[in-house]
């Protein structure tokens, strides 16, 4: 680790053109590597200040699942997820047609999370549901947007929650639709 720190140190400042870069590129590529993988191995962390929590996912990570396992960890029944942003890719949205069934896209180059927000409950049986909607925007700045069915964090994502203590939320079956309508105790 001490060689790696070392050659960062030198290779940091070189400013040469890139056609004599010769062994320095292949030591920044290298470098490059290691900082990417270090990154690969961050979890998703998560901060709170009364009932708002800040959550950052990191590369790899799935934002549904993620959410899930921080509903469990932290063991809130009900939240608001009042916005998010980031790079995602694998993303995968759509829309509920007339007949209720929904309809799935999927985005498939990584794109920028420009806007996310929804909710997280939990089913009768106590799982926890998340129902998100979102907005993205591709390379080309074309805007993407809908039910979020899924999406893995590229970059980073940072999400915020507002919590509801008080507030029993479930999502239970609607006869007539493919989705879990939402109920208040």
């Amino acid at each position: 680790m001490e060689i790696l720190f070392f050659l960062r140190m030198i290779l940091k400042d070189i400013s040469l053109p890139l056609e004599e870069w010769g062994i320095f590129a292949d030591c920044k590529n290298f470098l490059r590597e290691v900082e990417i993988n270090d990154c690969h191995t961050r979890h998703m962390e998560h901060t709170r200040s009364g009932s708002d929590i800040l959550v950052r996912l990191d590369p790899g990570e799935e934002i549904h699942a993620s959410l899930k396992e921080l509903s469990n960890v932290l063991g809130f029944d009900a939240a608001a997820i009042t916005s998010g942003i980031g790079r995602t890719r694998d993303n995968q949205y759509g829309y509920m047609n007339g007949e209720g069934v929904y309809q799935r896209r999927p985005l498939d180059p990584p794109s920028e999370l420009v806007s996310l927000s929804g909710n997280i409950a939990r089913t009768e049986r106590g799982d926890p549901f998340t129902h998100i909607h979102c907005c993205w925007s591709d390379d080309d700045n074309n805007v993407h947007a809908g039910h979020m069915f899924q999406a893995t964090v590229h970059v980073v994502a940072e999400i915020h929650l507002r919590i509801m203590d008080h507030a029993t939320m479930t999502r239970c079956p609607l006869a007539e639709f493919e989705l879990l309508g939402l109920e208040f105790a």
